[in-house]
Order: structure tokens, then sequence, then C-alpha cells
């Protein structure tokens, strides 16, 4: 299946980079790379307006606050990869953890080594809200073993609840090729303990969970919030990610209806990334 790239050149490029991903997600774009000058965006020709594939964001506005150059072109499937390897920087949390890709010289690596080719999935550590949703999860004194890495994208979560001691872990995307890329990925870091299954919140009926890992925008979150709720066991932690800090009060607020208190935040570069611990 052909894809559309959008090369956006952005003046300034903070904080408009970031409110353009998220604009874009919500059209259909499902993978960005940063660049020095803005962003690359795709997303499946036959998800968005390929004649207008900016309508509806802000790049379509006559009112714009800032500039922004924009290219589009159509690229094949098979010529992703090359994509990614062009633009693929080692991925480093702090001291705690490296994420290279398999083209990546390990003596780059300080900390837990992740391997992760991202293929079509989003979710290479790149974006501040894998960054921070990984660097949560570091910081947990013990992960559980029961964990639901929901919107998996390449898996990367999922992995390091595994090295980090998950012994059970659920890694759901609605997305197939995500699906077969989390496995991929997993097989690549010597990974036994992630199931990987295609679908939304409706497949995990009946299932419960000690740690939910949610990295998926808000509308989504917001929808899912209840669900989260109810597969949570007591006292079992929530993170999620994927939206700005100006939405972090509107999700605390939606999950405190579902018994859900905030606990922890996380912010960088206009991103948030909470925790909640279900009472």
């Amino acid at each position: 299946m052909d894809y559309i790239e959008l090369t956006l050149k952005i003046t300034p490029r903070d904080p408009w980079t970031e409110i353009l991903m998220t604009e874009l997600s919500e059209l259909g774009y499902e993978s960005f790379v940063e660049t020095e000058e803005g962003i690359l965006a795709y997303a499946k020709v036959v998800d968005v307006d390929s004649e207008h594939p900016c309508k509806g964001s802000s790049l379509d506005s006559n009112d714009k606050e800032f500039e922004a150059e924009v290219e589009v072109k159509i690229i094949p499937q098979q010529n992703w990869n090359a994509v990614w390897e062009s633009d693929f920087h080692p991925v480093h949390v702090e001291d705690q953890l490296t994420i290279l890709a398999p083209f990546h010289d390990v003596e780059l690596a300080n900390g837990l080594l992740i391997w992760i080719e991202p293929k079509m999935s989003f979710g290479t550590g790149h974006h501040q809200t894998t960054w921070m949703m990984s660097k949560a999860l570091l910081d947990m004194p013990v992960v559980p073993n029961k964990v639901l890495d929901m919107g998996t994208g390449t898996g990367v979560l999922a992995i390091i609840a595994e090295k980090q001691g998950a012994r059970e872990i659920v890694a759901v995307d609605i997305e197939e090729w995500s699906v077969e890329n989390t496995s991929e990925n997993a097989a690549r870091n010597q990974c036994i303990q992630i199931e990987a299954i295609c679908g939304d919140v409706d497949v995990l009926e009946g299932r419960r969970f000690e740690l939910i890992l949610a990295n998926i925008n808000k509308n989504v979150l917001k929808t899912h919030m209840s669900a989260y709720a109810e597969m949570l066991f007591p006292s079992g932690t929530l993170m999620i990610s994927g939206f700005f800090e100006t939405d972090a009060e509107e999700l605390i607020e939606v999950a405190g209806k579902y018994g859900l208190t905030h606990s922890a935040s996380l912010s960088r570069e206009t991103w948030a990334a909470l925790t909640f611990e279900k009472k």
C-alpha cells in the first residue's frame, strides 16, 4: 500500500511541530519523524485526502501564527525502512536506556539496551511521549507481572516492561502491521513473555492487569478510560501519554470519575505523561 510523506519546514519550530503532529495524527497520519527544520509525517494514501493532505489542520488556515513549507510525495511501502534509516538516531533516556536500530553500533549504548526496527509502526522513543513513558516505566521500583501495553506500535514499552521484570505482557494495536512489528522486535530483544494482539479494548474483555501503559491520543484515552479502570486490579497503576500539558487536567478529571487517582506527572517540550493508581 502506498503512503503519503508530508515534509514540513516550520518557523518557528517550537511549539508548532508538536501542535501539528497532534493535529495530523487526528487526520490519519500515524508516524512522525522530527527533523532539524520541522517534521516528516506519514499516512496511508487511503486514510487521508491526498489532494488536500493538510485539510483540517493549522496548515490549512489563512491566519497562521507560523510559516510552513509543505512538500507532498507518495512513497511505496517497501521504501519505508530506508526513510527511517536516514533519520533514525539513537535514543537515550538519560543514562537508563538506549534504543538502537539494527544498523547502529552497539557501542553507542548506555544502560538498558533495546533494539527496535520501526518499519511501519510508531514508537521508537524519539517522540517526547514515548520517552516519558519509558522514563516512568524505568523509574518504577518494581514492574508488576501482568502488564498491558495499549497502542503498542513497535512494542518498545512492552519490551522494556519484560526487561524490567514483567512476566505476562499483552501488547495490543489496531494495526496488523504494528502487531507483526511488535512480535519481530520482541524476538529481536529475546523477549518471550509478550503476547501481541490485533484489536481494540474489546479484545481484552475479562482480562485484568496490574499495570496498563497507554501512549495514545487524548480522545482515545478519554474513550478508553472506563475500560482501563475496569481492567486494573485494585491498587493497579495506569500510565498514559500522547497529549499536551494543557490537556492534563481534563484527563485527570476524566480518570477521577472512574476511581483513578492521579499520583505523578512528567512533562517534556509541551507534552505530558500522567500516572494514576486505582483506589
